[in-house]
């Protein structure tokens, strides 16, 4: 019998643009919050990720959403998926 090899389970996350000053590069702030185990108290954690931004659409401030994707460099593994909110739209 052979094995079947399944496809990872890719993870979206939405985060706003943080810098836009790299080439097909923009950095995502992501925020996520949970509950402390022992404490019980809610505690916000963030991390920068590098997103791929294929046609340089993102700017500084905006609401993307990203996903998990190959590793396209060193430190850039995610891809920008679609801007859900812009900052030139108005908010």
């Amino acid at each position: 019998m052979g094995t079947v090899k399944r496809a990872k389970q890719k993870r979206f996350f939405e985060g706003y643009v943080v810098s836009d000053k790299m080439e097909k590069t923009i950095v995502v702030k992501v925020q996520r919050t949970f509950k402390h185990p022992l404490l019980g108290k809610i505690i916000r954690r963030s991390k920068r990720y590098k997103v791929h931004d294929e046609l340089m659409h993102a700017k500084d401030g905006d609401f993307v959403k990203i996903v998990e994707t190959r590793s396209l460099s060193k430190t850039k593994h995610m891809r920008l998926v679609e801007i859900m909110r812009s900052v030139r739209q108005g908010a």
